[in-house]
């Protein structure tokens, strides 16, 4: 059996990106991806076992990267503010250095037949984990989990993602939606 390579498999997961977005998910062929990645069809094949699976572990893998940055940026000595400010700037922050892999792993989240497939996410257990500790010490609202997501995740992607405007005014809006979010979630 021929033995794995960090490069190789650095090089088809960057190609599998960019061919999602370029071409959608029925573009990006394993000859197609293998080509741009600079590496033979059956080389694909010793890192994963047909497309679907390949398709999975990545987005596995970057949806629990994101997770993963999310939470190495919280402190737990942090007040309600600080921490429901860190987890949007984080989040924001996260989003603009990484836009591909962000853009890849939404797309692939928003396709059920692709998602429902996946196993459980185990960074958002630990998001919820977060967020239960908050309610126990009465820092945050007892809202239910996926509507303090919602509030805390969602306004922010759509600042991250808005190509139509400057830096500096998305960079207002967040500073205006943090303070909106801890006037939502936080208990007074």
């Amino acid at each position: 059996m021929r033995k794995k390579d960090d490069e190789k498999e650095r090089s088809i997961k960057e190609a599998v990106i960019k061919l999602i977005l370029e071409e959608g998910f029925h573009g990006a062929s394993i000859s197609k991806i293998a080509k741009m990645a600079g590496v033979s069809p059956a080389t694909v094949y010793i890192y994963y076992e047909n497309k679907e699976n390949m398709l999975q572990n990545i987005y596995n893998e970057y949806s629990e990267d994101i997770f993963d940055y999310l939470l190495s940026c919280v402190d737990l000595k942090m007040d309600g503010q600080q921490l429901i400010e860190i987890l949007i700037r984080s989040y924001y922050n996260y989003i603009i250095q990484n836009k591909e892999i962000f853009s890849f792993v939404e797309q692939f989240s928003n396709c059920p037949s692709l998602v429902n497939s996946c196993s459980g996410k185990k960074g958002v257990c630990h998001i919820y984990s977060l967020i239960e500790d908050m309610k126990k010490k009465q820092i945050i609202k007892n809202y239910r989990y996926d509507n303090l997501l919602a509030i805390i995740f969602y306004p922010v992607k759509a600042i991250a993602v808005d190509n139509h405007k400057s830096e500096a005014e998305r960079a207002d809006l967040l500073k205006e939606m943090i303070i909106i979010i801890q006037d939502a979630v936080l208990i007074q």
